[in-house]
């Protein structure tokens, strides 16, 4: 299968480093893609967190409106 170069479009050798048409750098160094990797798990875990504190805040808000209403 052919990397398509994202610049020129035309088609490489699948571990090409250097576009065979314009010459550009097409590809992706291992750091890169281990730190995006990692960046990722990191977006699920703060989403994750995110969603836990939403529902805290909505329970937080059905007590409190127990609350006041028990107070009238």
């Amino acid at each position: 299968m052919a990397l398509e170069c994202p610049y020129c479009a035309q088609p490489n050798a699948d571990r090409a480093l250097v576009c065979n048409s314009c010459a550009r750098d097409i590809a992706i160094p291992a750091s890169l893609i281990a730190e995006r990797d990692d960046l990722i798990r990191k977006r699920e875990a703060v989403r994750e967190e995110l969603s836990r504190a939403k529902a805290e805040l909505e329970s937080y808000k059905i007590r409190k409106g127990r609350l006041a209403t028990a107070d009238r």
